[in-house]
């Protein structure tokens, strides 16, 4: 009896150790995909603009945003679909075309966030672009539009429930200081709003913490950089966090207004070998939450 006895634990403990083994590996796998996406339970999509890859086509910025550990994309109009397309990524995009790319998120498993920076000359081009986002699921459009349009785009943005923001590029640019913007917002839909140029604001001697701030509740998407010099207008992208931007001074204000929506990574410097720049200023930025 002492030996079957003896037998019987022996074969528990082991089953234990086994049970106790699976859990584990099954816990840190659960883990290491939360762990891989830290920014998602804010409500923050890091992502990159196609146009951090422009020297590459749509497919092959695609897979760049893979391989720098990114989920979700900013397109902008221009760029050269590949894999196989012969048509330009824009507005104008044929009905093929929009197929296409949909299939082409699809098997990347890539989301298209937003679309820009976009300056439609007319109502028509500008009804035009949200049926396109539309048809795409695109939920922001970027923008530095003409004052006259200011109108028509707080009812088309009504009108199809999407979100248009005002970019802003560097002075002399119409809407290079956060003041402009929000006078651009007075009285208009709550669907428009603010992209927020961290690195554009450096550019042009403005701190971004404080921009930041002026737009609070009208921020909906964010162009992420960090700069080797302050106000100065050809300082060059560096790995976020090692340059004159305060990553994260930076971080706690978006975490302070609650912000959600896409984080686009939008390096724009050694274009044609950047994809791991963009890989370690992604590993920067979770590590500083």
């Amino acid at each position: 009896m002492n030996y079957f006895k003896k037998l019987f634990i022996a074969c528990l403990a082991v089953s234990m150790i086994f049970v106790s083994a699976c859990s584990t590996t099954s816990s840190t796998a659960g883990n290491g995909k939360k762990a891989a996406f830290p920014e998602e339970k804010l409500g923050w999509m890091l992502g990159s603009q196609a146009y951090t890859f422009r020297l590459f086509t749509f497919a092959q910025a695609l897979d760049k945003i893979d391989s720098a550990g990114l989920r979700h994309v900013e397109a902008f109009p221009g760029q050269a679909i590949g894999a196989g397309s012969k048509e330009q990524l824009s507005h104008n995009l044929s009905a093929e075309g929009r197929a296409f790319v949909k299939q082409l998120l699809k098997d990347k498993n890539i989301s298209i966030q937003a679309y820009g920076v976009i300056v439609p000359g007319s109502e028509e081009e500008w009804e035009k672009v949200f049926v396109f986002a539309k048809e795409l699921g695109i939920k922001v459009l970027n923008t530095e539009p003409k004052v006259e349009h200011l109108d028509i785009i707080s009812k088309l943005a009504d009108q199809y429930d999407i979100k248009v923001a005002i970019h802003n590029h560097p002075d002399p640019s119409y809407y290079w200081n956060p003041d402009l913007v929000l006078k651009a917002l007075e009285g208009r839909s709550k669907r428009l709003g603010a992209t927020a140029d961290v690195g554009h604001w450096m550019r042009s001697g403005l701190d971004p913490v404080e921009s930041l701030k002026k737009l609070s509740g009208r921020i909906y998407h964010i162009h992420f950089k960090d700069l080797n010099e302050f106000n100065k207008k050809n300082a060059h992208d560096v790995h976020w966090g090692t340059g004159k931007l305060g990553l994260k001074n930076v971080i706690e204000e978006l975490k302070r207004q609650k912000y959600k929506g896409m984080i686009a990574a939008e390096y724009e410097y050694n274009w044609e070998n950047n994809m791991n720049d963009v890989k370690i200023s992604a590993v920067n930025f979770r590590a500083a939450l």
